[in-house]
């Protein structure tokens, strides 16, 4: 198993021994809906809500290594905790509160990435979402390689619901109009 996905288990293995909320998105998840990538790091979120974050950060912190001075405060005002697991790995834990993220960790299901690695991932429309919020031009390569990979499975009525929300609090409108003119690029 290689040493991403040990710490991947790691972290999956704490955080449901605790019975908390979470699943995996970034390039773990787009190895299950998309085309491979190289991933340097576990991205996890966790359903923190608002005003309890500490519950969350100061186990994880007991546990896990952090990757900077004053972790802590860094992720309660920043809402992602950066820690490393056992083998040193990265893993950011981003502390989710709003209503997409809750619905997001709802709807996300166990993938058997291995015989000995099972974890919980987004959905490919929630992955899909939060890709294209982010934006950044990797964040656009694996938008397109999800659409690819799932071409006819996704569920574009649920997409088209959850992201020009985001995108208005982020003061971005062009992602949803960006997606679509890839979509249609792709289907033609």
């Amino acid at each position: 198993m290689n040493e991403l996905f040990q710490a991947a288990r790691e972290m999956h293995e704490f955080l449901a021994q605790r019975g908390w909320r979470f699943c995996v998105i970034g390039g773990l998840a787009v190895l299950r809906w998309g085309e491979p990538q190289a991933t340097q790091d576990v991205d996890i979120s966790l359903l923190a809500g608002f005003g309890n974050e500490r519950e969350y950060i100061e186990p994880i912190l007991s546990r896990f290594t952090a990757r900077i001075p004053d972790a802590a405060r860094f992720a309660l005002e920043n809402r992602v905790l950066l820690i490393s697991a056992s083998n040193e790995r990265s893993i950011d834990v981003g502390l989710a509160g709003i209503p997409f993220e809750e619905h997001m960790i709802e709807r996300a299901s166990a993938f058997a990435f291995t015989p000995e690695v099972s974890l919980i991932t987004c959905s490919a429309e929630d992955l899909l979402v939060l890709k294209a919020f982010a934006g950044r031009p990797r964040d656009w390569n694996a938008v397109e390689g999800i659409l690819i990979c799932q071409a006819g499975k996704l569920d574009w009525d649920y997409v088209n619901q959850q992201l020009p929300p985001l995108c208005k609090l982020k003061e971005d409108p062009d992602a949803p109009v960006r997606l679509e003119q890839l979509r249609k690029r792709l289907e033609d």
